[in-house]
């Protein structure tokens, strides 16, 4: 039986999925004004954007019955949509195309569609928009199960990001090693000493990103004239083990050298043991340490130093 927390989830994607379906109008008896069924525009638009493709293929990604997809493809040529020819691979299947017809009812439906979304997403921000194709991705990615593909970009802060920042930091420590609030709170001033002294060209802020999802961050602060400082370094678990950590940890030094700093310091924690063994390969030493009390449990703080 699944948890009270599975419950909420369960019912919290449902309740999603109830609202999703009702604003994109699958709920009408025909697909944006046409006479289909929500699967027969489905099967039309694979018709429309594939190359030839076979039914066995169709089945197989679209998870149909082949029964039920027959049916389909027998309505569409009864209506002249759809015409079949021998698979020059295989003589004993057919590959499917759309007739004229056909073609011309996807590109009605497929420019309904674009301009139910854009009508959809017109009164959303800019910022709306990407944080909304962050979220897709997200949702996309848990539920195929698949690996997220695409590029991991460092780029510099914007509007909004030490907000995530702050979040993601609390989210993952208190899941991870169990820290309480005031860890967040530290976080939040750090972030917000960051934004309200920032100085160019002697600071830095790097946030990783793929396909408009935040992947980790990594910051470069002023300590003296000549000695930097590394704080809020994370990288999602999503991320890990790619080599992201050492990517923000070599932006963030040759950034300090560039500046002219000549030293680099940074504060951690005896239990981050892969942030540890990160900052060991990079060059850094330990230079001191000291037990104390914090974010709820008994820790031993630890600074640590490079040359640049």
């Amino acid at each position: 039986m699944a948890s009270d927390m599975d419950q909420r989830t369960i019912e919290a994607v449902r309740r999603f999925s109830r609202f999703y379906t009702q604003r994109i109008g699958v709920l009408q008896e025909g697909l944006l004004g046409s006479d289909l069924s929500l699967t027969e525009g489905r099967v039309l638009y694979e018709l429309g954007t594939r190359s030839s493709p076979t039914a066995r293929d169709l089945c197989s990604d679209l998870g149909l019955d082949p029964g039920y997809l027959s049916r389909i493809l027998k309505r569409f040529e009864a209506r002249g949509l759809l015409k079949r020819t021998a698979s020059k691979a295989d003589a004993r299947r057919s590959q499917l195309r759309l007739t004229a017809s056909g073609k011309a009812l996807f590109s009605d439906i497929n420019s309904k569609s674009h301009e139910e979304i854009a009508a959809l997403l017109e009164h959303a921000t800019a910022a709306d928009r990407r944080a909304l194709v962050a979220a897709m991705a997200q949702v996309e990615k848990t539920l195929s199960g698949a690996p997220a593909t695409g590029e991991i970009v460092l780029r510099p802060h914007r509007p909004g990001d030490m907000g995530w920042v702050i979040h993601r930091h609390a989210v993952i420590y208190a899941d991870e090693y169990g820290w309480d609030g005031t860890f967040e709170a530290l976080v939040a001033r750090v972030a917000a000493d960051f934004i309200d002294h920032f100085k160019p060209g002697r600071e830095y802020c790097w946030i990783a990103e793929r396909s408009g999802e935040i992947l980790g961050s990594a910051f470069v602060v002023e300590q003296s004239t000549d000695i930097a400082k590394l704080r809020l370094v994370y990288v999602e678990q999503a991320a890990r083990g790619a080599g992201l950590g050492r990517r923000l940890l070599d932006a963030a030094i040759t950034f300090a050298r560039n500046a002219g700093y000549k030293r680099m310091t940074l504060w951690t924690n005896d239990v981050l043991v892969p942030a540890r063994r990160l900052y060991e390969t990079a060059g850094f030493v330990m230079t001191a340490s000291e037990a104390y009390r914090g974010f709820g449990k008994d820790l031993v703080g630890e600074t640590w130093e490079r040359d640049l």
